[in-house]
């Protein structure tokens, strides 16, 4: 059976089949920019019929959120604190970075496990690829949210343009 990312609470006619409610697995990059977009997202699908959200933060985040209740159709999930704390980790970001990349795919593949039903999605950043390595293991569609402004967006795209550092030349032509 097809799933669909809208679900429909109204009931089924004679000879067809009820869609499921769909619910949706949101892991964002542990950070304040990201945590928020990915947040703002998931009350958006949420907000719509027969739609539900769980985000997976870690343990830190979830005490900076406040505890698992976050919305009606949207609630947080803990990962244990397997990255080095939001508190200070610009002292050490490639750390950072490289810890979020390689420690957090275990723990959210043992959150999924222990959801039970595999969701309809799951919805991640572009900076997790663990989760996006995990749905593709379970066959579950996988849709990135880039919470980067146009700005950086511009910045990335037009990489080759930018000047070169510390006495190199750039072709600005």
């Amino acid at each position: 059976m097809a799933r669909s990312l809208r679900g429909s609470s109204q009931p089924a006619a004679m000879g067809s089949v009820a869609v499921p409610p769909c619910h949706v697995v949101a892991m964002p990059f542990p950070g304040r920019g990201h945590v928020n977009a990915m947040l703002n997202l998931c009350r958006l699908l949420a907000a719509r019929d027969g739609v539900s959200a769980t985000v997976v933060v870690t343990e830190e985040w979830l005490g900076l959120l406040g505890g698992p209740a976050l919305a009606p159709g949207v609630r947080l999930e803990a990962v244990p604190n397997v990255i080095p704390s939001e508190h200070g980790r610009a002292a050490d970001w490639a750390g950072f970075v490289d810890a979020v990349y390689t420690k957090m795919e275990a723990p959210f593949e043992r959150l999924l496990d222990r959801l039970g039903a595999a969701p309809a999605a799951i919805v991640t950043d572009t900076f997790v690829p663990g989760a996006v390595r995990a749905g593709n293991r379970r066959g579950v569609p996988v849709c990135i949210l880039s919470a980067l402004g146009a700005t950086m967006f511009s910045v990335q795209y037009r990489f080759d343009r930018l000047p070169t550092a510390a006495g190199g030349s750039a072709d600005m032509a």
